[in-house]
């Protein structure tokens, strides 16, 4: 079984799409990192919230992940636009397609 993890940010008015297009500026390298599953998600009818779904190997290689330099500066660059509203659930992936 994989380890998944579920969650949601609030972004400052105006800019969503900014931190969308730093969230997924990454995406590449998440597979190498041992991510099988990573979307980033947007509600036509709330212009701050952005939710973002993975699916990793495990537990350890998702936190590994958030060490990596490339992680850290995106999560840098974002912060300023975010309202530091999260939500965050962190599940066991029974499977499913895409999985």
């Amino acid at each position: 079984m994989s380890y998944g993890y579920i969650g949601s940010m609030k972004t400052k008015p105006g800019h969503r799409n900014d931190v969308v297009d730093i969230l997924l500026s990454g995406a590449d390298g998440l597979r190498k990192a041992g991510c099988d599953l990573y979307v980033v998600s947007v509600s036509d009818t709330d212009d701050v919230t952005i939710w973002v779904s993975e699916v990793w190997q495990s537990k350890e290689k998702h936190d590994a992940s958030l060490q990596l330099p490339e992680a850290k500066a995106a999560i840098g660059k974002a912060m300023p636009m975010l309202t530091g509203e999260f939500t965050s659930q962190e599940v066991t992936v029974m499977g499913g397609l895409g999985v």
